[in-house]
């Protein structure tokens, strides 16, 4: 298996693992707030998508694990001249991209003028207005594995993924929306 980035793809079931796990979180929530008000009908269909959703976790983890193993079994199987064609496809130096770390507080920035969520799109063109004078050329340049998403909304991206683990945004939001979390007020209130 000749593969340009083989971490590309774990990170992907990650993010994706991720996303369903809050997608069960808050349809949990959905069935126990229904259970409390006692809406049968309402908590059964939550508990029949939590089910189903679970399913489809489990089946997420069963192919990110497949992956691995393939992933593994290539990389002990290539030759030493095709595992330097990996290390230099696509990838871009250390250093040379705006690192992730650097999207946090414009980010939570954002959202606070925003009062405190807001969709996704609206968001990522608030935060390249912030970023500009931090963005390099590079962090314009397209990604290989999408030519209509630049270097920039990627890692702002990757930025909210890590910030929800981190506490600072919260991880239940709306589909499609960003929203701040308390700890995220905290770190907001303490940079000020």
């Amino acid at each position: 298996m000749i593969e340009n980035n083989p971490t590309n793809v774990s990170s992907a079931f990650e993010m994706l693992l991720e996303e369903v796990e809050a997608e069960i979180d808050f349809t949990n929530g959905v069935g126990s707030k229904a259970f409390e008000g006692r809406d049968y009908d309402k908590a059964k269909e939550a508990l029949e998508s939590s089910g189903q959703l679970t399913a489809f976790r489990d089946k997420v983890a069963s192919l990110r694990k497949e992956w691995e193993d393939l992933a593994a079994k290539a990389e002990r199987e290539e030759d030493e001249e095709t595992r330097a064609e990996r290390r230099n496809l696509g990838k871009l130096r250390k250093g040379l991209r705006t690192p992730e770390s650097s999207f946090y507080l414009p980010l939570l920035q954002v959202l606070d003028q925003m009062g405190g969520r807001g969709k996704v799109a609206d968001i990522l063109d608030r935060i390249k207005k912030a970023m500009k004078p931090v963005l390099k050329p590079v962090d314009y340049d397209p990604l290989a594995s999408g030519p209509d998403n630049p270097r920039w909304r990627n890692t702002a991206q990757w930025a909210r993924n890590s910030m929800i683990r981190d506490g600072l945004l919260k991880a239940d939001s709306l589909r499609g929306f960003w929203e701040i979390a308390d700890k995220g007020r905290e770190m907001l209130n303490k940079a000020k």
